[in-house]
């Protein structure tokens, strides 16, 4: 059975996952307009999500995917961690405030989440997602006893071959176009940065999966030119930040449709781990910041809220991890509803006008 038609889309889009902004109610309108709605627990712990999948589940009937963050376990270093808050300092005194005295990891991977595995084995949403890596051999199985399909995302070839051998049903191919944390396995080895199409049609070519499309998508044309490519459907995520229905605040949907969307930027120093963010004061400091190695995934990110926390007191929001890809100034302001439907209309425009 085709991928879409097992979970039921009308529309070949799904919704990105990102953590802190998409929202149950966000999620079930997508599903419920056709396409597949997803929510991010990897930001939070077991008793949380399990809240989030039964609202969810209670906004919708149809298909969902729950993703999870399956990082390497963080490795403290109280030395590198003390050397990062030292040049964050005089940042965090220009809004009268002082920095952590140490850092936290303040997200456990999937890997290590027992919890979370038996949450999730006892609620069986419809779609699992990985992020950053790959489960255990075993918890794929026990996944797999519950009927639950599997996808994760692949930034490189080699990912996607992981993906196949550990057998995950469905790839998600994460072009460098990509708004929020590259997926890659390892962050400290070299990266390709293949943009979506490259990666979309050489996962296609050599792999036995279903590929999903990724990476600066944001309207019909962009869905259209993915099915192209041979992807059986895209995934979107900087598209759905406008909408009403999401978690952005005011002063994240101001600066997506502001100059900062022009010019998105890869960098480490807001969590650890390279992510694609608007222009604005924090993806600013990569200069200032460039001698200095930021603390590991997600110790750096503790640093990296607390600076926002102080200057957001001041009136300051350009310290926001306001994530999102190179297709930002194509986003548009509607609800979930509406915007799936434009973007079903306007793949059925692009496929009348290619015939």
């Amino acid at each position: 059975m085709r991928l879409i038609d097992r979970l039921g889309l009308s529309v070949p889009v799904i919704q990105a996952p990102m953590a802190g902004v998409s929202t149950p109610t966000l999620a079930a309108a997508v599903s419920n307009a056709g396409a597949l709605g997803s929510i991010g627990v990897g930001a939070t712990d077991a008793h949380h999500a399990r809240l989030m999948i039964d609202e969810l589940r209670a906004r919708t009937d149809r298909a969902f995917n729950v993703n999870l963050f399956v990082h390497d376990r963080a490795k403290a270093d109280p030395v590198r961690e003390a050397a990062w808050l030292d040049r964050l300092a005089p940042l965090f005194a220009e809004f009268e405030a002082e920095p952590p005295n140490t850092l936290q990891t303040i997200y456990k991977s999937f890997a290590d989440d027992a919890d979370t595995l038996a949450m999730l084995l006892d609620t069986a949403p419809p779609v699992v997602s990985f992020h950053f890596g790959l489960p255990p051999a075993s918890t794929i199985r026990a996944f797999q006893e519950k009927n639950i399909l599997l996808m994760a995302t692949a930034t490189s070839v080699e990912e996607a071959r992981l993906i196949e051998e550990a057998g995950i049903d469905a790839i998600v191919a994460q072009g460098n176009e990509a708004g929020g944390h590259r997926g890659m396995f390892d962050p400290s080895a070299p990266d390709d940065a293949l943009g979506m199409a490259t990666l979309t049609r050489l996962l296609v070519k050599e792999s036995r999966l279903p590929v999903i499309a990724a990476g600066g998508i944001m309207d019909g044309a962009g869905i259209a030119a993915a099915l192209d490519l041979g992807a059986v459907a895209a995934q979107l995520g900087t598209a759905f930040i406008a909408c009403s229905e999401s978690a952005a605040d005011e002063a994240y949907r101001a600066a997506l449709m502001g100059p900062g969307a022009y010019h998105t930027t890869l960098t480490p120093i807001i969590s650890g781990r390279p992510a694609r963010v608007l222009a604005n004061r924090f993806s600013g400091l990569a200069g200032m910041l460039s001698d200095c190695k930021p603390p590991d995934y997600p110790i750096a990110y503790d640093a990296g809220k607390a600076l926002h926390a102080a200057a957001k007191a001041k009136g300051e929001s350009g310290f926001g991890a306001q994530w999102a890809g190179q297709g930002a100034p194509l986003a548009r302001a509607m609800s979930a509803t509406e915007l799936v439907e434009t973007l079903r209309l306007e793949l059925q425009h692009c496929r009348r006008d290619s015939v």
